[in-house]
């Protein structure tokens, strides 16, 4: 045995009990009875103990310093790189700490969730402050004298900064926020009016995440207050939500968490338990849940047949046509919840996230006004007021479980896929033809060879400009969304 196979066996084991911890997360949001909360915030306490010594263990360092880089191939000196990583992280994060912060946010899911249902934002403040001030701790850390939101931000996109995020989304947002305008200024497309059975829209999710290569044998569909994927390898799961009066939430969220399953489905099952065997960030694979969800599920070719499997599952449900219903999936509406905004002002309330949370972190803004600069910044970017905080700062469980540095990951998955979807029209160019038979093999096929199979192999903006031919920017999103609505409203 050499030093890198003891590494990597060493890695296997942690990363199968990395799997069992998310697997515990997957089942307090969806199986758990209420009452366990407590037990299970003990529970992932000790598992991520038990995760850190791994992480930190001191042979880990002596392997890695054992390792001939040279000898190995690109697989192997990307695993080091990984692995590296990942023990200079843990290294910096006092045990005591990382336990704390795992017990904490596991009882602060309960919190915000009992807040968001009260529309109580002040009964779950005391709880934001006590995770804020663990994060910043936990950041202040692994910044070492730097800048702790981008500290924070690497745990979810390696190798980009808040900066560049800013400048970024300051080059979205004026042209987002005009288009916006003079969409809203136009002549709408009609509403769905009609009661959906919550059942058949089950049965009818489960078919959409078949269609769009879902392994079921290797995964299951279930409900939760948030939808969300969790797993990879053999054993990745997703959750979906029903709505009686907007089925599209059901179907939409289903293919959105399909994007995020089936890029760890597809990885190269050589990695399997090891560090190249999860998706490389969060922007990644936010760039396949949404290039899943708008710009395959929400064409017009895909929503052509989508139509027909709505008059099979509802027969007729009030709508005339195949060009209406393809309207009515990409009507901009005014809405509160980010999860079930329109394509074109998705962005912004994530926008508005990253600017408050930055805000957080800094100091600039404090727990105790967070909802009144979340209620101002909203009427400013959409015109309107928010009216109850689950409709406002509650919304969202990121927050409530740590996850400060993921929400800019949405937009820059945006960004992502604008630059994956006119690279895969280009290398596709009869696509539609097979998407109006609900085929999106061409598609899924397209995206596992040139983005999923590689796992972690590339970094993140390697691996989208390596698939897109392309340095990932703005413009090809933009241009996408701006002929998009110029033609859906005859602008």
């Amino acid at each position: 045995m050499t030093a890198y196979d003891d590494l990597m066996a060493h890695q296997r084991e942690t990363q199968a009990l990395s799997q069992i911890a998310g697997r515990l997360g997957w089942d307090q949001e969806t199986m758990m009875p209420r009452g366990a909360a407590p037990q299970r915030a003990e529970e992932m306490a000790a598992l991520e103990s038990v995760l850190h010594a791994r992480r930190t263990a001191p042979q880990v360092a002596d392997w890695l310093e054992a390792v001939d880089a040279a000898a190995l191939d690109d697989v192997g000196r990307a695993n080091l790189r990984h692995i590296r990583r990942d023990t200079e992280r843990a290294s910096k994060v006092p045990a005591a700490l990382a336990a704390r912060i795992a017990r904490v946010t596991s009882q602060a899911q309960g919190i915000w969730a009992e807040a968001r249902a009260d529309n109580d934002f002040k009964a779950f403040a005391p709880t934001l402050t006590e995770v804020l001030a663990l994060k910043r701790e936990e950041g202040q850390a692994l910044a070492v004298g730097g800048d702790v939101y981008d500290a924070m931000l690497a745990d979810y996109e390696p190798g980009t900064t808040g900066a560049e995020l800013e400048a970024m989304f300051g080059a979205l947002r004026p042209e987002l926020s005009a288009l916006r305008a003079t969409v809203l200024e136009a002549e709408a497309p009609a509403k769905l009016d009609h009661a959906f059975d919550e059942g058949a829209q089950m049965k009818l999710t489960r078919q959409l995440a078949k269609a769009f290569g879902y392994d079921m044998s290797n995964g299951r569909v279930d409900k939760a207050v948030h939808p969300f994927s969790s797993g990879s390898g053999l054993d990745v799961r997703i959750t979906t939500r029903t709505s009686e009066r907007d089925p599209f939430n059901c179907f939409y969220s289903t293919i959105h968490e399909v994007g995020h399953a089936a890029y760890e489905q597809n990885i190269n099952r050589d990695y399997l338990l090891t560090p190249l065997g999860r998706g490389v960030s969060m922007g990644v694979h936010e760039s396949q849940s949404r290039i899943y969800e708008n710009q395959i599920g929400r064409s017009r070719a895909f929503t052509g047949w989508l139509f027909g499997q709505m008059k099979d599952a509802f027969g007729d449900f009030g709508v005339a046509d195949e060009d209406t219903f393809y309207k009515i999936v990409n009507r901009v509406n005014n809405g509160f919840i980010r999860t079930e905004a329109d394509e074109l002002q998705y962005n912004l309330h994530v926008l508005l996230r990253f600017d408050l949370e930055r805000a957080l972190v800094s100091h600039d803004l404090q727990v105790a006004d967070l909802e009144a600069a979340w209620n101002d910044r909203f009427e400013a970017d959409f015109g309107y007021p928010v009216d109850r905080a689950s409709n406002g700062v509650l919304q969202d469980v990121h927050w409530s479980v740590g996850l400060i540095g993921y929400f800019p990951t949405y937009s820059l998955g945006n960004v992502y896929a604008g630059c994956l979807n006119e690279a895969m029209r280009g290398a596709v160019p009869d696509l539609d033809s097979q998407l109006a038979q609900g085929d999106t093999s061409a598609a899924t096929t397209w995206l596992g060879a040139n983005l999923q199979t590689h796992g972690g192999l590339y970094e993140p903006r390697d691996i989208i400009e390596k698939a897109s031919g392309v340095v990932p920017s703005e413009a090809p999103l933009l241009a996408y969304l701006k002929e998009k609505f110029s033609t859906l409203y005859n602008l």
